[in-house]
């Protein structure tokens, strides 16, 4: 898939959660929900961006959510 839009699709889930008071909870349920939903070679896709490009393009809290809580 076109990574520019898992960017997309990953920011729509942050915007969700942006509002959220705790912001730990908010970091892993977008990663719940990547984990859930997000087939693993899409998962995969994400997570190798944020490694290799540091998650450009990637709301800061989508990326700390792929680093800390995304199973591949």
């Amino acid at each position: 898939m076109d990574i520019q839009r898992l960017i997309s699709m990953a920011n729509q889930i942050g915007d969700f959660y942006e509002s959220y008071p705790d912001q730990s909870h908010a970091q892993q349920d977008i990663a719940g929900h990547l984990n859930k939903f997000w087939a693993l070679p899409m998962r995969k896709q994400i997570a190798q961006h944020v490694t290799e490009q540091g998650g450009f393009g990637l709301h800061p809290q989508v990326q700390n959510a792929i680093k800390s809580y995304l199973l591949v």
